[in-house]
């Protein structure tokens, strides 16, 4: 499978996005996403959708707790997604823009 990426690995379209690109994009993490993965990416797909932008962890979050579960937090996510830049992966591997805070 061909993604278009720009610099920073994110989908150039993210129109274009689904569960098949996204397993692409976690294989740069070795990580394997089950459904509680992606009911996680299809809630930050949700927020960038809503709220035009990408979330930064505080409020994706809060959004999740909202959304998801009121368990969620940023220990449980950075765990999971085997990361500790959880706003920026999440956002990758859910086909949206980088939040705008993130390096």
């Amino acid at each position: 499978m061909h993604l278009e990426l720009d610099q920073d690995g994110h989908l150039v379209d993210y129109t274009i996005w689904n569960q098949e690109v996204a397993t692409e994009l976690a294989k740069s993490l070795d990580l394997e996403l089950t459904d509680w993965h992606f009911d996680i990416l299809h809630a930050v797909r949700q927020f960038y959708q809503q709220f035009g932008h990408s979330p930064a962890t505080r409020p994706l979050i809060k959004f999740l707790m909202k959304t998801v579960s009121p368990e969620i937090n940023n220990a449980e996510l950075q765990e999971r997604f085997k990361t500790g830049l959880v706003a920026r992966h999440l956002s990758r591997l859910a086909g949206v823009p980088k939040p705008a805070n993130c390096l």
